[in-house]
Parts: C-alpha cells; structure tokens; sequence
C-alpha cells in the first residue's frame, strides 16, 4: 500500500519530483528522462511509468530554463522511436516461440495469423494513435512485431508517432505549462491529462461489457 502511494505521489506531483531531480542531477536529467520514455514505450512490462504527463510537465520546466528544450524534445523523440522498435523486435522475436502451442486457447498461431493481418491494414493508424494512448503505446509495437508489420512501413508509422506524440505534449507544457491559471492548478491538469489519456480505453472496456451482455440476452 505504501509502495502505491508513493507511486501514485510521484504522478500526481510529477512537477516537484522532477524540478528536485533537475536540480540535484543536473544534465543527468536528460539521461533519466530518456530511460523512461525509453523503458515505457520499449517494454511491455513497464506499462506504469508516467509518459504523457511526465513530457508535459517537463516541456514546463523547460521553458522556466532549467532544461534546453530543443535537446530535450530531440532526445525523448529518440527514446520513443527506439523504444517502439525494440519492442517491435522483441515481440518478432519471441512471437513464434509464444504462440507456437497449437492446444493454447490465447497463445495460438491462429491469434498470430489474425494480428498479422490486423496490422497488415491497420497497423499505421494503430502505431500512431496508440502513443496517446497510456499502456496500448506499451503493447502495440510489441503486437507489432507478433503480427510481423512489414518493417520499413512500422519504422515509417513509428517515427512520425514519435515525433508527433513528444512534441505535442513536451511543447504543449513548454508553452502552456507557465500560464498562471496551469501553473497554479498543475496538480489538476496532470490529473487531466491521465484521465483524457484512459478514457478510450475505458470506453471501449464498457462498450465490450454492454457487447457481451448483448449477446448473452
């Protein structure tokens, strides 16, 4: 309980841990930053860190001087597309071994064939729109590279959403992080943030429920 109380401290006051970071890591900072965007995008089993909120608040930070925020977007646009692309390779990787029991109900090459032809048509618009989308960015490159996505078309898809997601968050802070209605009320807007962020996915959740009682009926 402490251990999630503690984690959910650190999210909803990502603006004090990071300006407490800044201050005692210096221009480690980039190196720290980079990791997590890195490690949340790169693999799939760290889905919890902070990745939206954490880009905006430091695109604020930025802009007070303490970051240079060119450096900072360069380098998280980095982190992001090499994340993406190492969970790519490991879900081609392990993909085949995963999904090689024929007698598995979830795990089977059926499933294997099914997202495969799923990202053969959707993959593009699947990569892009999942980085706004906290933990199914974690997992769809990773189903990416299950499915075996052409990989010129997901290394194309994956750059455009990498760019596209870090500097729409990172310069969204960096311009809006200081106005003084945001800047008084952080701790609101960062809530927000992960609350726009979950929301497809909890409707869809309650979508599948009402599909399934649907059915039942």
């Amino acid at each position: 309980m402490e251990l999630l109380t503690t984690f959910i401290d650190i999210i909803l006051h990502l603006d004090q841990h990071l300006i407490w970071l800044v201050q005692n890591y210096g221009n480690w900072i980039y190196l720290i930053l980079f990791l997590i965007i890195f490690c949340e995008t790169g693999l799939v089993i760290t889905p919890f860190l902070p990745g939206d909120s954490l880009l905006f608040v430091a695109g604020a930070i930025a802009a007070s001087g303490a970051m240079d925020v060119q450096l900072l977007a360069a380098l998280l646009m980095l982190a992001a597309f090499c994340g993406d692309n190492t969970n790519y390779w490991i879900g081609r990787y392990f993909g085949p071994r995963i999904f090689s029991r024929a007698d598995s109900r979830l795990l089977n090459r059926a499933h294997l064939e099914k997202t495969h032809r799923f990202y053969e048509k959707h993959g593009g618009k699947t990569i892009i729109f999942a980085r706004f989308l906290p933990i199914v960015r974690t997992f769809a490159p990773f189903v990416a590279g299950v499915g075996r996505m052409i990989y010129p078309h997901f290394v194309a898809f994956s750059a455009f959403g990498s760019v596209f997601w870090i500097s729409f968050f990172v310069f969204g802070g960096f311009y809006f992080g200081n106005v003084p209605v945001v800047k008084n009320n952080l701790t609101l807007f960062i809530l927000g943030i992960l609350i726009i962020s979950i929301l497809p996915g909890i409707i869809q959740f309650i979508r599948s429920r009402l599909d399934n009682r649907g059915q039942k009926v």
